[in-house]
């Protein structure tokens, strides 16, 4: 668990240290503070942080305050200096216990203030909890546009297209959570060839009953059908002359195409919903094919586009200017690409929406269109292309379902919530559930999406159904388990109240170790916010459900005296109150009952 490169500051009286060299490896000349002197960590030899139990709450490296200090010979030199610096330190109303170590400081911090501390500002900020940190105080409000699952029309959902809508919802909704103003659109892949090819299929094999009960699954029949006949010379020019009318706005032809489209965007809809993501626009390469134009013109006009000997245009990429990098943006016909699309779909959104970042989340073979496009978004003068980010991830590999290879999202999500409701049913407490299917379909997703965040978003990963859906380990089953757990202790002995607890009342190891990890949540936030990968909040909630877990076990409220239960009460509630913003965030809606 390593640490941002923050500053401490200091509550109380002023330290020697202060306006030394940062623990981190930050700024110099920084405060230091109570705040972060209530993190539970030491810096480690790698760097890194380690979380500390019953030694000290934290420590103060010497050789990091000191200029030079590497070599083995200064070991005895630091040690030294550690218990010089110890003697001079006094204990105040923050710091407990103060002893020197091997070339450290270890610090212990009052108890009552650490839980009095945490329990209030959880109590107080309620869902903005670890949002409304200083961390955050100095990092300006933006407005964001996220272009995120992007599938294309008159196909069903592509399991490919399931990691860019979770990736992209969890973005957006970590930006939401953090004050920024959020623009999500879907980019449909709804222009090209291939309607040429689908509209003529539809006229040779189409059904219209069909295409009303189950559209995407019909076009995708009718698209398997119509790709075996593609051999065909006169199916090939067929379908070309559908795509050219379609360009031309035949009306027919696009009567038809509108109908795809529709349909299409209805099923997805629905898809959607069930994944709890929603969309402020919904937009498509289809939006584009005149803007493309004006787009080529501009880049003729910048002398930035050149002609190939077979009639295609190009943008020189190169830095020497001999074509050594470029990028096709115009067919031999004249017609547009997808860069193209894609450029004016950049400019019209800058004019549209005045953005100051914007991403795109896509799988990592893309990452070569993105670095072209943003590219010659600059050389054609717009410098917020800088602003422009790529999210990419891996592929998931080894999905499969009971009768095979899984193509289709859909498929998957039935999948987990069969194998989920399967699951539950073999327990006692399934006949109480009001809606058992609806929980298992919340649980399963949970499943699907901590492994799917476990690791970073660029790596492949292998998944695997039966580590998914462990009730217990690093697993959604697990988080949605302990969550359920602490809401049904507080149904069963009353909320707590924080007016009535005494904190006296939560000295225990168990109890410390899930305040000091409570306390660390902003800073979990801020990695996520700085690296947009949401594996350090998935991390930070298992490590959060394991130490609740071990707490709710060793620190029992029913039989308990009142103040020791109502303390008790209101550490758990802490504890699924945070728990429920971290999953909210990655997209999981958590459940009552399982």
């Amino acid at each position: 668990m390593a640490s941002s490169p923050r500053s401490w500051e200091w509550y109380g009286p002023a330290r020697p240290w202060a306006g030394g060299k940062e623990r981190g490896g930050g700024d110099k000349g920084r405060p230091w503070s109570f705040r972060r002197a209530l993190r539970p960590w030491q810096q480690a030899p790698s760097g890194g942080a380690l979380l500390l139990r019953h030694v000290a709450d934290f420590q103060l490296s010497i050789a990091s305050i000191i200029e030079n200090s590497s070599g083995d010979g200064l070991a005895q030199d630091l040690h030294l200096q550690a218990q010089q610096l110890a003697e001079r330190l006094k204990c105040d109303s923050v710091v407990s216990a103060i002893s020197a170590g091997p070339g450290t400081v270890n610090f212990t911090i009052n108890r009552e203030l650490l839980a009095k501390t945490v329990l209030q500002q959880v109590w107080k900020d309620g869902s903005e909890y670890g949002v409304k940190s200083e961390l955050f105080s100095t990092v300006p409000r933006q407005k964001a546009v996220i272009e995120f699952s992007s599938p294309n029309i008159a196909k069903k959902f592509h399991i490919g297209h399931l990691r860019s809508t979770m990736v992209g919802n969890f973005i957006a909704n970590l930006k939401v959570a953090l004050g920024h103003e959020v623009v999500r659109i879907n980019y449909l892949g709804d222009w090209g060839m291939q309607f040429g090819l689908l509209g003529v299929g539809f006229q040779s094999f189409g059904n219209k009953e069909k295409l009303k009960s189950s559209p995407l699954q019909h076009l995708f029949e009718v698209y398997v059908q119509i790709n075996q006949a593609a051999e065909d010379e006169n199916i090939k020019k067929l379908a070309k002359d559908f795509f050219r009318k379609l360009e031309e706005h035949d009306e027919q032809t696009l009567s038809i195409w509108k109908q795809f489209r529709d349909l299409s965007i209805e099923e997805y809809i629905r898809i959607y919903k069930r994944l709890g993501v929603h969309f402020d626009e919904y937009s498509g390469e289809s939006f584009y094919q005149e803007k493309a134009q004006e787009v080529l013109k501009m880049l003729e006009d910048k002398g930035l586009l050149q002609k190939t000997i077979k009639g295609t245009g190009i943008v020189d990429l190169s830095e020497k200017k001999d074509l050594s990098t470029f990028s096709t943006v115009m067919r031999s016909d004249g017609t547009s690409l997808y860069i193209t699309r894609d450029l004016a779909a950049a400019i019209d959104r800058m004019n549209k929406h005045s953005w100051d970042t914007m991403i795109y989340v896509t799988d990592k073979s893309q990452s070569n269109h993105f670095q072209h496009l943003f590219q010659i978004l600059k050389l054609m003068g717009y410098d917020w292309a800088e602003r422009c980010q790529h999210v990419s991830f891996g592929l998931v590999q080894g999905m499969k379902t009971r009768r095979g290879e899984v193509i289709f999202l859909e498929d998957v999500l039935n999948e987990v919530r069969s194998r989920m409701l399967q699951n539950m049913t073999s327990t006692k407490t399934t006949k109480e559930i009001q809606d058992p299917v609806e929980t298992a379909e919340k649980v399963g997703l949970a499943a699907l999406i901590i492994q799917d965040f476990r690791g970073l978003l660029s790596s492949d990963y292998q998944f695997s159904w039966d580590r998914a859906l462990q009730s217990r380990g690093d697993t959604g089953v697990f988080l949605q388990y302990t969550y359920a757990r602490l809401h049904s202790l507080e149904q069963m002995h009353g909320n707590a109240e924080l007016t009535d607890v005494n904190v006296s009342c939560l000295q225990e190891p168990d109890a410390i170790s899930v305040l000091q990890h409570l306390l660390r949540y902003d800073e979990v936030l801020y990695r996520s916010s700085q690296d947009l990968q949401p594996k350090h909040i998935v991390s930070y909630l298992l490590t959060l459900s394991h130490l609740a877990a071990v707490a709710h076990k060793t620190l029992p409220v029913k039989g308990s005296a009142p103040a020791v239960a109502q303390a008790r009460l209101c550490l758990f509630h802490a504890a699924r109150s945070v728990l429920a913003n971290g999953m909210k965030l990655l997209g999981i809606t958590p459940v009552t009952q399982m």
